[in-house]
């Protein structure tokens, strides 16, 4: 796909998300899009790589969270994997100060070489688990965002996302369109790591008939200290 034929589907479908794109964040997100289809074929990044698809499924599904954030907020993505939604967000909001966090390293490395190739500034691609960078005091309850695109069941997750927030941060955790029973189970989940869901929005990607939910939980409380818990014991045993 030639760089006019993208510019002309971002912009479509921009459209229809009332996003509008300066040719600056057009040429970052077309190059972005190449160096993904070019990494592809050494590791395995996503299985989304027809570039129509690519725009749709992961340029503007990321970019469905962006009228959540603000400038100079501090947001961390946790288990961003080839840099969705942190690297959408960061193109689109030059502003805040982003943390991309994937337990895979050969992740990290092509991350790295899109902060790079892009030349984002305030903006680390960190190579550990949730579970224990959730446990460093430097990072804990130091972020205004947290989010997270299909990483794992909501009470799961919640404890992966809420120990890092601050008092009224926001999770925005992005979901498929069935979740009702996930949601009903994570409460008490969300209820002890302080939080509260506070809004669930119910999208369709631009001209197809992809549904997502995006969940919003607010964190009203501080989170007790043995959260989260060891690597694997969340996911194993959720709340």
């Amino acid at each position: 796909m030639d760089i006019i034929e993208f510019s002309n589907l971002m912009k479509e479908y921009g459209k229809e998300i009332q996003i509008k794109f300066t040719e600056e964040q057009l040429q970052k997100f077309y190059k972005y899009m190449n160096m993904l289809i070019e990494w592809n074929k050494k590791i395995n990044l996503t299985a989304i790589i027809e570039p129509k698809e690519i725009i749709l499924k992961h340029f503007m599904d990321s970019l469905t969270i962006l009228k959540y954030v603000n400038d100079n907020e501090k947001m961390l993505d946790v288990g961003t994997g080839a840099g969705f939604p942190g690297i959408p967000i960061k193109i689109m909001n030059s502003n805040m100060e982003i943390t991309l966090l994937d337990s895979l390293n050969k992740r990290i490395n092509f991350l790295n070489e899109v902060i790079n190739k892009l030349e984002l500034k305030n903006i680390s691609a960190i190579h550990s688990r949730i579970e224990d960078y959730g446990k460093n005091n430097k990072y804990r309850e130091k972020y205004d965002i947290v989010t997270s695109r299909a990483v794992a069941n909501l009470a799961t997750l919640s404890e992966y996302m809420l120990p890092m927030l601050k008092i009224k941060g926001k999770s925005i955790c992005m979901k498929g369109s069935d979740i009702k029973e996930e949601v009903k189970n994570s409460k008490r989940a969300i209820d002890i790591l302080g939080g509260e869901i506070v809004n669930i929005e119910e999208l369709v990607l631009p001209k197809s008939d992809n549904r997502r939910k995006l969940i919003i939980i607010e964190k009203k409380k501080n989170t007790p200290l043995k959260y989260p818990r060891k690597a694997g014991i969340p996911s194993k045993e959720p709340l």
